[in-house]
């Protein structure tokens, strides 16, 4: 993939979504631009990701707290809190199925927004932002689904590219928070890179500084995209 076939758009600086006293900027690509799976895993090794379309990588001058973070999953190791979450969620079945919009997935994914991220913006979505979001046309996306006793409670939204998976959005029960399945849909994330001698699962952006974002760290070994490598972190 050359640089130079692929045109860059920058945002003008606007309010950072995870720290609060910053300004943030990100490139994104031309909308228009159509990835495959094998340039889109490319764009994921250059530091980037995608919210809906749109594929960004975060470009502050003055900032660069954001770290795009991966798993290599053949060498990840769960830690005891890990491993605790693993076993406690063994009554859960667990599948991957298309992406799709569902009635059911919607009702789950307003509960998961009202419940945790009240008055964030995002609190009162619609279909049409449940599909914007979530979805692109051209991305090879799966839905993880988590049941107990056939009673959805968690879903983790995932991209599949020739070299693994990019965790997209997780949704879950609120009222299942004993559960911690944030930490469970990753390591079935992992665990399903592994089945499949995948070697990479990419977390997106790792921020130590903000409460949303510093629980990435916790899976080990990481690395994360530094001046155009990536180093263990």
């Amino acid at each position: 993939m050359s640089k130079r076939e692929l045109q860059l758009f920058s945002t003008p600086p606007h309010p950072c979504s995870y720290l609060d006293d910053r300004s943030a900027t990100n490139v994104f690509l031309d909308p228009d631009f159509r990835p495959d799976p094998v340039v889109y895993g490319q764009l994921l090794d250059q530091g980037f990701r995608r919210s809906g379309q749109h594929i960004y990588r975060p470009a502050c001058q003055s900032c660069h707290e954001c770290q795009p973070a991966r798993v290599p999953s053949s060498r990840f190791r769960p830690n005891r809190n890990q491993s605790r979450c693993w076993k406690r969620n063994q009554d859960l079945e667990v599948s991957v199925q298309p992406a799709r919009y569902s009635e059911e997935y919607f009702e789950l994914y307003h509960r998961y927004l009202s419940g945790r991220h009240a008055e964030g913006g995002m609190d009162n979505p619609t279909e049409e932002s449940f599909r914007s979001f979530l979805f692109a046309d051209w991305s090879h996306t799966r839905f993880i689904e988590f049941r107990l006793n056939a009673r959805l409670l968690c879903i983790a939204v995932i991209d599949q590219v020739p070299q693994g998976y990019s965790a997209v959005y997780t949704f879950f029960d609120p009222q299942a928070h004993q559960r911690s399945l944030g930490t469970y849909a990753i390591l079935s994330q992992i665990a399903l890179a592994q089945t499949e001698q995948k070697p990479w699962t990419y977390l997106g952006y790792l921020i130590e500084n903000s409460d949303k974002m510093r629980y990435k760290k916790n899976f080990k070994p990481l690395e994360v995209f530094h001046d155009n490598q990536w180093i263990n972190f």
